[in-house]
């Protein structure tokens, strides 16, 4: 195999593993977020080669963000869980950043 041809093939490998992360967590915080506030994933980036992926989340009312994001902080653990049993991949560390383009 070509080298160019590998480079595109891990960044293919990583792009489709950050949509799998993304799409999970979309399920998981639909599933076990209270309802008072509305959490909804953005996107998700692949960092560090993709042993690191960015989920990138809103929050509505913003007044919540920061109570929303301490709860996914408290289960990413529960997160991990879930990607074990719904996703087939090498699991990444998972972070949930606040996606503040929206609101600008």
């Amino acid at each position: 195999m070509i080298p160019d041809e590998k480079k595109q093939g891990a960044k293919k490998q990583a792009n489709r593993a950050t949509e799998i992360v993304a799409h999970e967590a979309a399920l998981f915080i639909s599933r076990e977020a209270s309802k008072d506030s509305l959490i909804t994933v953005v996107h998700a980036q692949s960092v560090s080669h993709g042993d690191r992926i960015l989920v990138f989340v809103s929050v509505f009312p913003v007044e919540k963000a920061p109570a929303a994001l301490a709860f996914l902080n408290r289960q990413r653990e529960a997160f991990s869980d879930h990607l074990k049993k719904n996703a087939r991949l090498r699991l990444p560390r998972v972070d949930f950043l606040l996606d503040t383009g929206e609101q600008h």
